[in-house]
């Protein structure tokens, strides 16, 4: 797989600080059952990186002694993790709310067959990747057979109580190397079409930019796109998408709890710095140190959260 990080730190992005932490993402590791075109983590059934039970007690103390309002929960596939429902439940006793980044046939998995339950029971919040509501796009990006185990597991979401007394919110990538349509014009067609062909019920619709990292940048560079799609990041850069960027109020934790502006940082290896040591930050730093006013580490795949109707884990940021 060909590397983009070279290309994209340092570079030319606009000077942005945090504000007022409030959202907590941990990547609980990178084993995923699922290997998809556009995963910017290159998750995959082969990958053997899992937070170790050190960390998950430092992530514990965390939640216990910090005020956060969201537990965002990521991968891979995070409900792989052998202690994924034990941190729900200690975010729950300490009155968070909790995301689950899913991929839907996780559900379906063997040994699996009680989590949609689980999540249910404990009103998780699931966001879901869906690339599209026909069998061949999905299958194009995330395998053959993805899209139906897609739907029989979103019917069994909505049995639960999923679209309507829980949150699930879905999400879509663009297939190519272009800026994603307008989600709310999305958002209607997914409505339309997945409950007239499956009676499927779902709440938003979350639309994300393709980041020229990992697995879709290394796609980019082979095909010879590269450039042009970073130049259609950056003629579309719209500077008041600068004061609602994720990374404003999110922090993202690694599976070896270091500590990241997002995600995307995290898979090119661009950790957020202490100021005192210069060193990476990490969880256990975390149990004292401030955050508010802490500069914002970026680079020009900056520009793919700034673009056009703007790009975050929880969607688009301008309608």
């Amino acid at each position: 797989m060909r590397e983009t990080k070279h290309l994209l730190i340092p570079g030319d992005f606009p000077a942005i600080t945090r504000d007022h932490t409030d959202v907590l993402q941990i990547n609980l590791g990178y084993r995923c059952n699922q290997s998809c075109s556009h995963c910017h983590v290159n998750a995959g059934p082969t990958r053997t990186e899992m937070m170790s039970d050190e960390t998950m007690a430092t992530i514990f103390d965390l939640i216990s002694s910090r005020r956060f309002r969201l537990l965002d929960l990521t991968g891979g596939a995070p409900e792989l993790h052998p202690r994924f429902q034990e941190l729900v439940l200690h975010a729950k006793q300490h009155q968070l709310s909790i995301r689950d980044r899913c991929n839907l046939t996780i559900l379906l998995e063997p040994e699996q067959e009680n989590l949609a339950a689980f999540l249910a029971e404990h009103d998780v919040e699931i966001v879901a990747s869906l690339p599209c509501y026909t069998q061949e796009n999905v299958d194009t990006q995330r395998g053959k057979g993805v899209f139906n185990d897609s739907i029989k597991a979103l019917q069994l979401l909505n049995q639960l109580g999923y679209g309507e007394r829980h949150a699930l919110h879905l999400v879509y990538n663009p297939l190519g190397p272009q800026l994603p349509p307008s989600q709310d014009q999305l958002k209607t067609a997914y409505t339309q079409r997945l409950y007239e062909d499956f009676n499927i019920r779902f709440n938003d619709l979350f639309v994300i930019t393709n980041m020229p990292i990992q697995r879709f940048g290394s796609s980019l560079l082979s095909s010879g796109h590269f450039a042009s799609y970073m130049s259609t990041l950056r003629a579309n850069h719209l500077d008041e998408n600068l004061t609602q960027v994720m990374c404003k109020t999110t922090i993202s934790v690694d599976w070896q709890g270091y500590i990241f502006d997002c995600d995307f940082n995290q898979m090119l290896d661009h950790p957020m710095i202490n100021n005192d040591t210069r060193k990476p930050l990490h969880v256990r730093d975390l149990l004292d140190a401030a955050l508010a006013d802490h500069p914002i580490r970026t680079g020009n795949h900056c520009y793919g959260c700034t673009a056009g109707q703007g790009s975050s884990c929880s969607g688009a940021l301008s309608a």
